[in-house]
């Protein structure tokens, strides 16, 4: 399934658009209560293999094929109107932390690490706020190859504050599409491929929820193991990639659940327009 990838790729673009979101010499370079990634190794432990377990009886999906399931849980997941997204993926070799809740309104609200520093990020009606640790913006400017007092300049600027990013300035556009749920749910089908040719392991729980596993092996060596919720809509509830250069863990949760998104106060915040070298503050 193409889920896995979407998920990382969404991330991936999370932070380079985060790197990115700044002086006009370096734009051009990413449950209902407001979500909190844990400490890296707890956040690994936590998105662990699920726990082998009895199905439930009757089997709901008795009689169906692999693949077929996977039909099932691509239909049901797409039609989501809300969700949760927690876990560890790997991308350009750094393991990353996510945990976001997005709806199909666009608003999503969530928190991230890597590289040894964290950020929030927030959505609400095209507009974007970002708030990162000191570690985290160092690093993505360094990696822009930003010169030194540039980045102690900038930094001083959003010490504890939030970046506000609106519609049209530069970044908005592809963080956009971090926070846009139909269109990453949309590439569940992207590629029908993916989700062709796979096995059902054994049941399994997640989160205390019985599950189907489904397996899908490739020749490289890379496995996905996809876990369909046994009970209510046949929901995807986890993604599992071993080996290859991009393995990670994701879990999703909190279907159709409201997400709420506290917009900073405007005195807790420095708009983009103030990163530009030419701008005052």
């Amino acid at each position: 399934m193409a889920t896995h990838r979407k998920l990382r790729i969404a991330t991936a673009l999370c932070t380079a658009v985060l790197a990115g979101a700044g002086p006009a010499g370096w734009a051009a370079a990413a449950s209902p209560a407001q979500p909190a990634v844990a400490p890296a190794a707890a956040a690994h432990a936590a998105v662990g293999l699920a726990d082998l377990a009895p199905s439930p009886s009757p089997d709901p999906f008795r009689g169906l094929t692999a693949d077929q399931i996977a039909d099932r849980a691509v239909a049901a997941t797409q039609s989501a109107t809300s969700l949760r997204m927690t876990g560890r993926v790997v991308t350009d070799g750094q393991p990353l932390d996510v945990d976001f809740a997005v709806n199909d309104h666009s608003a999503c609200t969530g928190k991230l690490r890597i590289g040894g520093g964290g950020a929030e990020l927030r959505q609400v009606e095209g507009v974007t706020y970002m708030k990162g640790d000191e570690k985290f913006w160092r690093t993505s400017m360094t990696s822009q190859g930003l010169p030194e007092p540039q980045i102690d300049a900038t930094i001083e600027l959003l010490e504890g504050r939030w970046l506000k990013i609106t519609p049209g300035q530069a970044g908005s556009g592809d963080l956009g599409g971090v926070c846009d749920l139909k269109a990453m749910l949309a590439d569940l089908d992207k590629d029908e491929a993916d989700r062709r040719g796979m096995t059902r392991g054994p049941d399994a729980e997640v989160a205390g929820t019985p599950v189907a596993t489904l397996v899908k092996k490739k020749p490289t060596g890379e496995t996905t193991t996809v876990s369909v919720s046994q009970v209510g809509k046949p929901h995807i509830l986890k993604i599992v990639k071993t080996g290859g250069e991009e393995p990670g863990t994701m879990v999703l949760s909190a279907y159709d659940k409201p997400v709420k998104v506290v917009v900073p106060p405007e005195d807790e915040t420095v708009d983009l327009s103030k990163l530009d070298p030419g701008s005052s503050v």
